[in-house]
């Protein structure tokens, strides 16, 4: 394809999306069906405005590849062992019951149990892309709703590679040692993907986060989602399943949050475009050549499904009247059913047309979900008419506390909520210092605070409060800037270097600003009053007092800060008051304040 080529098409994506997708999220159809409609229109089979179909799909498929790597960052040892029974008891339900179903129904249509047993198996995989934006645009993720559907998405996932080595197994073309090859340099993939992974990743990202470049850290990022992608597409096993592996490796890294943030953008732009190659590929003049046929394999393959799915549900224990959303989330058929009919047509393991049918009849689910979704949708609220619905019982979210800069103050405050029990994510730069936190169980992550994108992943829509300790004091005033106008409902307490960013801080309506060093100082200051032979009582007295004073005069600054006449005339008066207090209370103060339990050791002695 020529460069003027390139441009044509990338013009002609930009408009297809640009006008279909907020049509059909305004007619609440959602994004995906968008990009499905845009790439159908600008399709071979339609305008055929764009002809290279496959070259396209090639590209796009690096959607599903950095989707599957966010999701497999999501996947910590801590949350998996938690949704055990959802994954592996559910997703492997699911898929049991889907398959047995399907298979039936190929065979009833004459298909030998091979190919029967391929199409089954594949069409029981659902769409992680959909069903997870679909739960993410409902806000749905944390219910017990999408904790079940993820865990489900999750175990097809892991499923998907032994149902692409089972291709090579039961293809006519191959032979059994061919297949069992095929499996062995899978696991040596893997394997390699793991040592890389354990070994090599996180040594090279510090190295990487040092230099301070950020577009040399999103080169790495992608460089190594694409290259473990590539180790795995080279034995034979999808680029998305090592993309996958890859996320689950780095899941427990101290850089998750900084790749996640890089890679999303990507994500996105090329998801969008990996729907609209689904749509290209919808094959109308199949269509219209055999419309009984495809719609009735169509309807058959969603109502077995459906009855799968509902079941499952009813055994997950997912509420009544959310157990058709839960099945018509999962009814269609998935990103990797592409992959699978893609090997299955190079080693003829399906029949005559079945091929194309089969992934005519996937694409065509995908765009009918939506449809399903709001059918769904009005059940629910006829079967609820009148009752009171419960309240949906919501996940505790990780970031309840996000801590901005770990440095020498953010330690100390970070090591009392952690004490305390408080959960926290905490966002630093410094990579030496997070590998350490690291070894302790800390939950440090790499990356700059005054990152939007990051503060999103961090959960800071989510969260309720945020502990500014970053020590520069440019960016300790663009992040409270940056969180009060994204995040308002975030409360942010705040570490003041000196007193201009103490009044800077107070000036933006932060309500807790503690200065690095006063406090420290003040404890000293006591300190030093008793071994001066002042009693204990008398030296807090006055450090409170001290205290009050100054902040009350930081306090009276904070209108005037930039007005350099008035702030000097200020803070002269403010010495002088405060000397003509000390002096004031210095003779009684002792007398009138005596308490026994405050007494200096040469008091009790006398």
């Amino acid at each position: 394809m020529s460069d003027h080529g390139m441009m044509v098409n990338a013009l002609i994506f930009l408009s297809a999306a640009v006008i279909c997708v907020p049509i059909l999220s305004q007619l609440k159809l959602g994004s995906v069906l968008g990009y499905l409609v845009a790439g159908a229109i600008v399709g071979p089979s339609l305008l055929g405005l764009v002809a290279d179909v496959h070259a396209i799909m090639q590209v796009a498929e690096l959607g599903v590849v950095l989707m599957l790597f966010v999701i497999g960052l999501e996947l910590d040892p801590e949350r998996l062992w938690e949704m055990r029974a959802k994954v592996f008891g559910g997703g492997a339900l699911q898929i049991a019951s889907s398959a047995v179903l399907l298979f039936g129904g190929f065979s009833l249509a004459g298909l030998a149990w091979q190919p029967a047993l391929i199409a089954a198996l594949s069409l029981s995989l659902s769409s992680t892309a959909i069903a997870m934006q679909t739960l993410s645009e409902r806000n749905l993720s944390s219910t017990p709703l999408g904790r079940a559907t993820f865990g489900v998405l999750l175990f097809q996932d892991l499923a998907a590679i032994p149902i692409i080595g089972l291709v090579s197994l039961l293809s006519p073309s191959q032979s059994a040692d061919s297949g069992f090859t095929g499996l062995l340099k899978g696991l040596a993939a893997i394997l390699l993907v793991v040592g890389v992974g354990r070994y090599l990743t996180r040594p090279i990202l510090r190295i990487v986060a040092r230099t301070g470049l950020r577009e040399v850290f999103t080169a790495v990022a992608l460089l190594l989602v694409l290259g473990i992608a590539q180790i795995m597409h080279m034995a034979g096993l999808s680029m998305a399943l090592g993309a996958f592996l890859a996320g689950v490796l780095l899941a427990g890294s101290e850089y998750r949050r900084a790749l996640e943030t890089d890679i999303e953008p990507f994500k996105g732009l090329l998801l969008g475009l990996f729907f609209m190659s689904v749509g290209m590929s919808i094959d109308f003049h199949l269509l219209l050549s055999q419309p009984l046929f495809v719609l009735g394999l169509l309807l058959a393959f969603q109502a077995l499904k459906l009855l799968a799915l509902v079941f499952t549900a009813r055994v997950l224990k997912v509420a009544r009247s959310d157990q058709l959303l839960f099945a018509c989330l999962l009814s269609q058929g998935g990103e990797f059913a592409f992959v699978v009919f893609g090997v299955a047509r190079e080693q003829k393991a399906l029949p005559g047309q079945w091929e194309g049918v089969l992934t005519l009849a996937v694409a065509l689910s995908m765009a009918l979900t939506p449809l399903l979704l709001l059918i769904a949708d009005k059940v629910r609220l006829w079967r609820s008419k009148g009752e009171a619905r419960p309240d949906d019982e919501m996940e505790s979210q990780d970031a309840q506390v996000i801590i901005a800069g770990f440095g020498r103050f953010g330690q100390i405050v970070g090591r009392l909520l952690f004490a305390s029990g408080m959960r926290a994510v905490v966002l630093d730069h410094d990579p030496d210092q997070i590998e350490m936190l690291r070894k302790f169980g800390f939950r440090v992550f790499y990356g700059d605070a005054t990152r939007l994108d990051l503060l999103h992943a961090a959960g800071a829509d989510k969260g309720r409060l945020l502990i500014n300790a970053i020590d520069d004091m440019d960016d300790s005033l663009e992040l409270t800037d940056l969180v009060h106008e994204h995040f308002p409902n975030l409360t942010v307490v705040a570490r003041a270097r000196n007193v201009s960013h103490y009044v800077a801080l107070k000036a933006r309506k932060v309500e807790v600003v503690e200065r690095e060093m006063f406090e420290a100082a003040l404890m000293l200051g006591r300190r030093a009053l008793e071994k001066l032979n002042v009693s204990p009582y008398e030296a807090k007295e006055q450090v409170d007092k001290f205290r009050r004073h100054n902040i009350r005069g930081l306090d009276a600054l904070v209108p005037i800060f930039h007005d350099e006449t008035r702030r000097m005339s200020l803070a002269k008066a403010g010495r002088d008051e405060l000397e003509a207090q000390f002096e004031r209370d210095r003779a009684g103060l002792k007398k009138e304040h005596q308490h026994a339990g405050w007494q200096s050791e040469e008091a009790e002695k006398a």
